[in-house]
C-alpha cells in the first residue's frame, strides 16, 4: 500500500514504467554544458560555480529522513529524489549517503511487537480485553537490519518513477582504510556511475563496530566513519566529487546556535572561522550535529571537495533545495577556502543600516551639504569618471553582446555630467524640509498631541543596468531622504561605477557616513539579493523589463518599486496640428529610443490616413531611419504594408515603432489601456475637450496633452533627479523623487494619559482638533 502511495508523491508527469528496475536509462547529456574536467584537489571558491558540478554527493540526515523519532518522511523524500533524478538526467553523477534504516527499523519492530503481544494476550485472556502493553528498548544493531532492506526497497520504489536505476552499498570504516577494500568499494562506484546508476550509501548499522578512538578527521587519508557526515565527506573525497550537498533540519551554520537571540546565518564559511562558532545540541534524531558537520565539511573541503550545508526538512524549499544548490544559488552555508577581500553583502547591509540611522539624524543642511560637495566631484572628477566610462564603453563593444541601444545608455558625456550635478543641487535645495517635516497635526485632547511626520523608509535596494548616471541620482536621493542604500550595477558598467562610489563616499565621508551607501562589488546574483527580506525594505529596479520582471518574481517578502514595462503611446487625434503632431512624435520616438519614456506606438485617427499630416509624419520618420510596424487595422489599410507587429505590447527601445489605426478619441483610450504598461501617454489635439477627456480617462502615472512622451522624468519634473519611474499604485507613482522614498510615523505627546481616561466612566473625552500650522512647533524631528 505504501509503495502504491509512493506514485503519487511524484510531482512530475508520470513516465513510462520499466519493469526491470536495474535498466540503464539514456541521459540527455545535451542538457547541461561542463567546463573539460578540473583537477581535483582545489574546491570551487564562488557559488556560481556550482553549476559546473559533475559528480555530486547528497547526504540525508537522520532528521531529512525520518518524520518523528521512528517512521520516514516519504514526502520530503519524494521531493529529494526528484531533485537527484533529474540532475542525474541532466548528465550528473549523482550519488546519496542516507541515513533512515534504524528509525525504519525501529517503525516495523515497535508494530510487529506489539502485534505480537496483542495476540498473546488476545488467547491468554480467552477474551478479546488487552491490558497495557509496553515495547522493549530495542537495540539499534537490530533495528537497523530490520529496516535496511525496507528502506532500499522505498528508494528504488520512488527512483523507478524516473527510469532511475539505484544499487544499495553498505560500508564500514574497514571499506576505507583497509587498502584492498578500499581499492574494491573505488571500483564498484565508478562503475555504477558509469552505468548510469545512482548509488545509495549507509553505514553497515547492523555490524559496525565503534569509531576508532583518536583517528576521527586527522589529515586528508585519515577519517574514522562514526556517522554519515563522516561517511559522506570519507565518500565524497575517495570518489573526487566536485560537491557534497549535506541536509540537515537547520538551514545552514549558525554563528550561534539557531534560534537564539541574534543568531545569524553564515552564508560562505572558511578554514579557519570555526572559532568565532557556538555550536548547540544535536538535532533530535541521529548521532550526529552540527560541530560534526563541520569538521566533516571542513575535511572534504581539505580534500578538494566543495560542501554546501542546508536544510532538507522545511516545507517550502525542500522541493528545490538541491537543483538551487547546484545552480549556485544562495542556499545553506557554502564552504570556501576562498576568503574575499571586502565584506560580504549581509555586512554591507548591516554596515549600511547602521551608518544610514546616523545619517538620517544629521541635520537638513548637513545632508544638503553633502550633496552639494558630490555634485561639485563630479564636475571636479569628470576626466576620470570618463576615461573610466571609456574602458566600460571599450569592453560592451568588443563583447559583441549589447545592442546599440544598452551601449548608448552606457556612454557619459561632460554635457551628462554637467546636468548630474545641476539636478543634484537642485535636489539638495529641496531636501532640507524632507525627513521630519509634519504632515499633519492633531489635538486628541487636552494636553495630548498627536503628529504624523516623515521619517526613511530604511534600506533601499536599488538595481540597475547599464546606466551608471543613475548611481549618483539615486545616492543623492538616498542621502537628502536618510536612506541608508545598497547599489548592485551591471557588470558592463563596473569601473565608472567603481568611481562614482567612491566619489560617493567621498562626500558622504565630510560627515561620517560614508558606509550608508554601499556598492555590491561581490558575485552575487539578483536573484539572492531579492531574498534579504530581513535586511532590505524596499527594492527599486532600473533596467530592462526582463529584469524588472525577474526581481517582481524574486522579491517574494519585498516590496518593489518600478514598472515592467515602458509601452509609451502617441495619439494623434483628428484636430491635431500638423508642426505639433510632427515635433511631439520625432521627440518622443528619436530624441533618445533606448530610454523607458520613449514612444513605442503610434495612434494615429483614422480620418487622417492619406492626409498631408499622415504622410509628413511618415516622411519625418523615414527621414529618422525608424523602423516602422504595421499594427493589424493599419495593415489592412494598406496594399503594401510594413511588416505586420507580432504583438501591441512592444517595448522596441530602440528607432523601431509600432502605428495603428483608431476610429475615435475612446478607442485609443481603450487600446491604451489594453495594450499599454501605464507608464506615459499622450495626446496631440487642439481640441481642449478632446484634449481633457483623454487627460482624465488614461490611467497610466504620466498623461501630457501636445507634450513629448521624454518629459516623464524626475529631474524635469522638478524633482532633482529619480530613483525610477514607477507604475504601481500604491505608495509612489510615475517620477519617484524624493517624496517617494520617505514613510511616515506617528508620534504622541501626553502628560500620563491612558486610555481607560476616555472609557464611558473615564473623566476625558476625544478632541480630534486639526492644529493650524501656525501653531505648529519649530522642532527637530529626525
Amino acid at each position: 500500500t505504501m509503495f502504491a502511495r509512493l506514485a503519487l508523491c511524484s510531482r512530475l508527469p508520470s513516465r513510462t514504467r520499466q519493469s526491470n528496475v536495474c535498466s540503464v536509462s539514456i541521459r540527455a547529456f545535451s542538457q547541461v554544458k561542463f567546463s573539460p574536467p578540473r583537477p581535483h584537489g582545489k574546491s570551487f571558491a564562488h557559488r556560481s560555480e556550482l553549476k559546473q558540478a559533475k559528480r555530486i554527493v547528497v547526504k540525508l540526515g537522520s532528521a531529512v529522513v525520518t518524520r518523528d523519532e521512528c517512521g520516514l518522511a516519504l514526502g520530503r523524500l519524494a521531493s529529494i529524489v526528484e531533485q537527484v533524478a533529474m540532475l542525474q538526467n541532466e548528465g550528473r553523477e549523482m550519488m546519496i549517503v542516507t541515513s533512515g534504516a534504524v528509525a525504519f527499523g525501529k517503525q516495523r519492530l515497535r508494530h510487529e511487537i506489539l502485534l505480537s503481544q496483542s495476540v498473546r494476550q488476545a488467547l491468554h485472556s480467552g477474551q478479546n480485553q488487552l491490558k497495557e502493553m509496553s515495547v522493549p528498548v530495542l537495540e539499534a544493531r537490530a533495528c537497523a537490519a530490520a529496516g535496511q532492506s525496507g528502506l532500499m526497497a522505498l528508494y528504488e520504489a520512488m527512483f523507478t518513477q524516473y527510469s532511475t536505476c539505484t544499487a544499495q552499498i553498505l560500508v564500514t570504516n574497514l571499506d576505507f582504510h583497509d587498502e584492498q577494500k578500499r581499492r574494491n568499494l573505488n571500483s564498484t562506484l565508478h562503475e555504477l556511475l558509469r552505468m548510469n546508476i545512482v548509488p545509495i550509501i549507509n553505514t553497515n548499522d547492523a555490524v559496525v563496530p565503534p569509531p576508532v578512538p583518536n583517528s576521527d578527521l586527522q589529515g586528508v587519508n585519515v577519517i574514522s566513519i562514526k556517522d554519515n557526515d563522516s561517511l559522506a565527506a570519507r565518500l565524497a573525497v575517495e570518489m573526487k566529487a566536485d560537491l557534497l550537498i549535506a541536509l540537515s533540519d537547520v538551514e545552514g551554520l549558525y554563528d550561534s546556535p539557531p534560534g537564539t537571540d541574534d543568531a545569524k546565518l553564515i552564508d560562505i564559511f572558511y578554514p579557519g572561522d570555526q572559532q568565532s562558532i557556538t555550536y548547540g545540541t544535536k538535532s533530535r534524531v541521529g548521532i550526529g550535529g552540527m560541530e560534526a558537520k563541520v569538521k566533516a565539511a571542513l575535511w572534504a573541503l581539505q580534500g578538494g571537495t566543495s560542501v554546501v550545508i542546508a536544510n532538507g526538512t522545511h516545507p517550502k524549499v525542500t522541493g528545490h533545495v538541491i537543483t538551487d544548490i547546484v545552480e549556485g544559488k544562495k542556499v545553506g552555508t557554502f564552504f570556501s577556502e576562498v576568503k574575499p577581500a571586502g565584506p560580504s553583502v549581509e555586512q554591507q547591509t548591516e554596515m549600511a543600516r547602521h551608518a544610514g540611522r546616523t545619517l538620517a539624524s544629521l541635520l537638513p543642511e548637513q545632508r544638503e551639504e553633502i550633496i552639494c560637495h558630490l555634485a561639485e566631484l563630479l564636475t571636479e572628477k569628470k576626466d576620470e569618471i570618463l576615461s573610466a566610462n571609456r574602458k566600460d564603453m571599450e569592453m560592451a563593444t568588443a563583447s559583441g553582446r549589447f545592442s546599440q541601444a544598452l551601449i548608448n545608455r552606457l556612454s557619459l558625456s561632460t554635457a551628462k555630467l554637467n546636468s548630474l550635478a545641476i539636478g543634484l543641487r537642485q535636489l539638495a535645495v529641496s531636501s532640507r524640509d524632507s525627513v521630519g517635516r509634519v504632515l499633519r497635526r492633531t489635538r486628541v485632547a487636552n494636553n495630548l498631541e498627536l503628529e504624523q511626520i516623515t521619517v526613511p523608509i530604511g534600506v533601499l535596494l536599488v538595481i540597475f543596468e547599464s546606466r551608471p548616471d543613475c548611481l549618483p541620482q539615486v545616492s543623492a536621493l538616498a542621502i537628502a531622504s536618510g536612506n541608508a542604500l545598497l547599489l548592485k550595477g551591471g557588470k558592463e558598467a563596473s569601473n565608472t561605477n567603481k568611481i562614482l562610489h567612491q566619489l560617493t563616499q567621498e562626500a558622504l565621508s565630510i560627515h561620517g557616513v560614508s558606509d550608508a551607501i554601499q556598492l555590491v562589488s561581490t558575485r552575487e546574483e539578483v536573484e539572492d539579493l531579492c531574498r534579504l527580506d530581513k535586511m532590505i525594505d524596499l527594492i527599486i529596479p532600473r533596467g530592462s523589463s526582463q529584469l524588472v520582471r525577474n526581481i517582481q518574481r524574486a522579491a517574494k517578502g519585498v516590496p518593489v518599486l518600478g514598472h515592467s514595462e515602458g509601452v509609451c503611446h502617441v495619439y494623434i487625434d483628428s484636430d491635431a496640428s500638423i508642426d505639433k503632431a510632427i515635433d511631439v512624435v520625432r521627440d518622443s520616438k528619436c530624441d533618445y529610443p533606448a530610454a523607458c519614456n520613449a514612444m513605442e506606438t503610434l495612434l494615429i485617427h483614422r480620418d487622417l490616413l492619406r492626409t498631408p499630416i499622415f504622410d509628413q509624419i511618415i516622411d519625418m520618420l523615414r527621414n529618422e531611419q525608424v523602423k516602422i510596424h504595421a499594427g493589424p487595422r493599419f495593415a489592412s489599410y494598406l496594399t503594401f504594408s510594413p511588416s505586420e507587429v507580432k504583438s501591441l505590447r512592444t517595448e522596441y527601445g530602440d528607432l523601431e515603432c509600432c502605428i495603428e489605426v483608431v476610429d475615435s478619441l475612446q478607442e485609443a483610450v481603450d487600446h491604451i489601456h489594453k495594450y499599454g504598461s501605464s507608464h506615459t501617454d499622450v495626446i496631440v489635439t487642439e481640441n481642449e475637450d478632446t484634449a481633457e477627456q483623454f487627460l482624465q480617462q488614461v490611467d497610466s502615472a504620466c498623461v501630457f496633452w501636445n507634450s513629448s512622451s521624454r518629459f516623464a522624468d524626475g529631474y524635469r519634473f522638478g524633482l532633482g533627479a529619480e530613483v525610477g519611474i514607477s507604475t504601481a499604485r500604491i505608495h509612489a507613482r510615475g517620477p519617484v523623487g524624493l517624496e517617494g522614498l520617505l514613510t511616515t510615523k506617528w508620534v504622541l505627546r501626553g502628560e500620563g494619559h491612558t486610555v481607560a481616561d476616555f472609557s464611558e466612566q473615564g473623566s476625558m473625552k476625544y478632541l480630534h482638533e486639526n492644529i493650524p500650522e501656525s501653531e505648529h512647533l519649530n522642532i527637530d524631528y529626525s
